[in-house]
């Protein structure tokens, strides 16, 4: 199961650990999941995890049920 994170710097963005592909950082509107990145660290973005519902109409969600995950669209 994802976990998913916010920054208190980076609004614009949705941040993402998966077990099998690491860091992604994906833009916090509708579909954006398409646009997922691989991030190289985390470390220095001041990340706070919060509820993966709150991602809702950004495809997260609908990847989460059929349980693909990849580094990158």
């Amino acid at each position: 199961m994802p976990r998913l994170y916010r920054s208190d710097s980076d609004l614009q963005h949705w941040y993402v650990f998966v077990d099998s592909a690491g860091w992604l950082r994906f833009p916090a509107k509708i579909n954006g999941w398409a646009d997922r990145r691989p991030v190289i660290t985390a470390r220095g973005l001041g990340l706070r995890e919060v509820p993966l519902w709150l991602s809702f109409n950004t495809g997260l969600l609908e990847t989460t049920r059929k349980r693909r995950f990849s580094r990158a669209a």
